[in-house]
């Protein structure tokens, strides 16, 4: 019967060899990528609150057109 934990340790030890091949970003750059992710959410949400508004707005005056 083989050992079920033998391909978990094989995986662990892998892992690791990888993650030390990886260049980790340095503090500046984590900051600045963080930064530009805040700014790139805010405009993106801020996009897509006015055109929300603007069709809920459309659709507003499209009915009132309607009914009268």
């Amino acid at each position: 019967m083989p050992n079920p934990f033998r391909k978990a340790r094989i995986f662990l030890g892998e892992t690791s060899t990888e993650l030390k091949k990886a260049v980790w970003p340095t503090k500046s750059e984590l900051r600045d990528s963080t930064i530009v992710v805040f700014f790139a959410t805010l405009l993106l949400g801020a996009y897509v609150a006015l055109a929300d508004f603007s069709v809920y707005n459309w659709i507003q005056l499209l009915m009132d057109w309607v009914r009268s």
